[in-house]
């Protein structure tokens, strides 16, 4: 158990991680069982559960090896006998695994720990797999073709949208411009997916980290106060200088807009057609079905859930109530099947992701950046892997996207705050930060005004949110559901579960992350939305660097921010040199964009069908 002040820190800093109903130890399931042989084999024929099976030279019934034979043939492999030496007095059992299979496991002495398994095929007697170390609890860590997104991992897939995102954006003028390099870093996770996929967690999870530092550092840069764009000497090339750094040079587009925005259509038929015929549900998205049934039927929500998803619970009231009307439209059987209503909820997810970022791109400067952040939201592979996992992690960054377009009114960002803490526990880390926007820009004597609206709007909302599961459950069972399990769980999908021995260094990145929220809440920073995207952007990216679990779901999360913050720098310094002027789109003058938007200069397409200005 950890100490009450990191518990403390915990509810603003965790990631909840889905949930380990497909990485439960093996262990767990051979103990329990307890048929009789004649009786586990047909049991076993209909589950992939592994059932013990004593020693014995006689093959089981409608099987051909003995389990003396696979217990040979797994004692043999130079890789099981090493780990054995590791643990003197360790031992091995033979099991049935489905109906053509058998799994051999091996134990320390008493059984304290489960320190090797072997899967065989009982037709050859081939071994299809062998684990040790955390690959044996954790199946995700295994490679298992498709086991997250199906073919979306398929290099003919994944490539051509590594290219398709990138291209629009590139700049044959400045080769070695900072946003080619912004934008090869966010694909770079492609390199630890890949060693993921290849059950190589010891190169794929410290992969990671240099992206997510590189992002929080580019996000921090960012956030250096700047003049705004509409005012004296707006759109020289004095006024694109930033707190005395080099100009931003302007957005240009190698794609102009229009065909951007059919790019936008391609690519959202494409990603919901794959999501339709080659998608599965893991079981992040399996819970959210769970819990809105629980939800819907006044059962409680936390607590004795389905075995096949027993911690399905760890997230907060909102991410279940979501899915009710998902699961009141499409139903659910009751087992874990192709859940349609998971489907249907994952890609409404996504839909309203890419309208919020068009929405949030019209308002900073017009239908052009609308477009192209759009496009960048359906490009992305990583936003497809969580649409093709049918996961529940784009749900938070709608609502991240949401208080963002609603920044203008306390109100409503408290509302949204509210929500996405109350989804997944680490967006509370963003309340102080939407508390204090806007704050500088009024009157002293508003500002209380405004402070406490926010307040009661996230108080209240939390309050209406937290109702289904305070009907029935009490508060100390909900953190101990939800916190406290996700604080004391352990996961080799970050260096300090992989590693151990950085408890120390942990806890600081922690606790800088919980400073650098409280901080960007009060230092003053660029005030329009672009600066709150892109303080919001290095809050969420400083959380993750320190959560125990992490995984690629988690990008969507910040990937809508960091597009914001980084194509909002350039199309916020328009120049009005012809030679910068970019492709697609041109500067009117027109009234300031409301919200923060930044300048009186508007950024529209030439053509009559896109005349309407943000």
């Amino acid at each position: 158990m950890r100490s009450p002040a990191l518990l403390a820190i915990a509810l603003l800093v965790l990631t909840v991680a889905p949930p380990a109903a497909a990485s439960t130890s093996s262990q767990a399931a051979t103990t329990k069982a307890t048929a009789t042989l004649a009786a586990t084999t047909t049991q076993a024929t209909a589950s992939e559960n592994p059932v013990p099976v004593p020693e014995s030279n006689i093959p089981p019934a409608g099987r051909k090896l003995s389990a003396d034979q696979v217990l040979a043939i797994a004692q043999a492999l130079p890789k099981m006998r090493a780990v054995r030496a590791k643990y003197p007095g360790s031992y091995g059992g033979a099991y049935l695994k489905g109906p053509v299979r058998w799994q051999v496991s091996f134990f320390s002495k008493k059984g304290a720990k489960e320190i090797g398994q072997v899967i065989i095929a009982d037709t050859s007697g081939r071994v299809l797999e062998q684990w040790t170390g955390f690959q044996i609890a954790w199946t995700m860590a295994r490679g298992y073709p498709g086991a997250f997104g199906r073919h979306v991992n398929a290099l003919y897939i994944w490539l051509p949208l590594c290219v398709l995102f990138l291209l629009p954006f590139i700049d044959p003028r400045r080769p070695f411009s900072l946003l080619h390099l912004d934008l090869l870093v966010l694909l770079s996770f492609s390199v630890s997916l890949a060693f993921f996929n290849h059950a190589n967690i010891y190169a794929s999870v410290p992969l990671t980290y240099p992206p997510l530092i590189y992002l929080l550092g580019r996000m921090l840069w960012l956030l250096r106060r700047r003049p705004r764009a509409g005012g004296h000497g707006a759109g020289t090339r004095a006024g694109r200088h930033g707190a005395g750094g080099p100009p931003i040079p302007p957005l240009r587009l190698l794609i102009p807009a229009p065909w951007l925005a059919f790019g936008v259509v391609f690519l959202l038929g494409f990603r919901i057609a794959l999501n339709v015929i080659d998608s599965n549900v893991i079981d992040v998205g399996y819970a959210g079905v769970i819990g809105a049934k629980k939800v819907a039927d006044g059962q409680a929500l936390y607590g004795h859930w389905p075995s096949d998803n027993e911690h399905g619970d760890t997230y907060g009231p909102v991410t279940y109530e979501s899915y009710v009307p998902f699961e009141q439209v499409f139903g659910w059987s009751g087992t874990w099947d192709d859940l349609p209503a998971a489907h249907a909820a994952a890609i409404v997810f996504d839909l309203l992701a890419l309208w919020l970022m068009f929405m949030l791109g019209r308002r900073i400067r017009g239908p052009t950046l609308g477009i192209a952040l759009a496009y960048a939201w359906v490009a992305y592979p990583f936003t497809l892997f969580a649409l093709e996992s049918n996961s529940n992690d784009t749900l938070v960054a709608v609502f991240i996207l949401a208080a963002l377009l609603f920044a203008s009114s306390p109100p409503a960002r408290g509302m949204f705050a509210a929500l996405a803490g109350l989804s997944k526990f680490a967006p509370l880390a963003l309340a102080p930060v939407l508390a204090t926007h806007g704050l500088l820009d009024l009157p002293v004597r508003r500002r209380p005004r405004a402070l406490g609206l926010f307040v009661l709007a996230f108080a209240l909302t939390a309050a209406a949110v937290c109702i289904p599961a305070l009907a029935h459950d009490s508060l100390r069972t909900i953190f101990q559901r939800t916190i406290e399990y996700q604080s004391n769980r352990g996961s080799p999908f970050s260096v300090w579960g992989l590693y151990g021995g950085l408890h120390d260094v942990q806890t600081a990145v922690q606790v800088a992350a919980v400073v650098l929220a409280l901080a960007l809440a009060v230092i003053p920073r660029r005030p329009d939305l672009v600066g709150l995207a892109t303080a919001c952007a290095a809050i969420v990216i400083a959380t993750q660097l320190g959560v125990e679990h992490w995984f690629y779901l988690y990008i969507p999360w910040f990937f809508g921010l960091a597009m914001i913050a980084l194509l909002g720098a350039h199309a916020g310094s328009p120049s009005t040199d012809a030679d910068d002027a970019t492709p697609g789109w041109t500067e009117q003058p027109g009234a300031p964009v409301p919200d923060g938007a930044l300048g009186s200069a508007r950024l529209r397409l030439p053509s009559a069908a896109w005349s309407s200005s943000g």
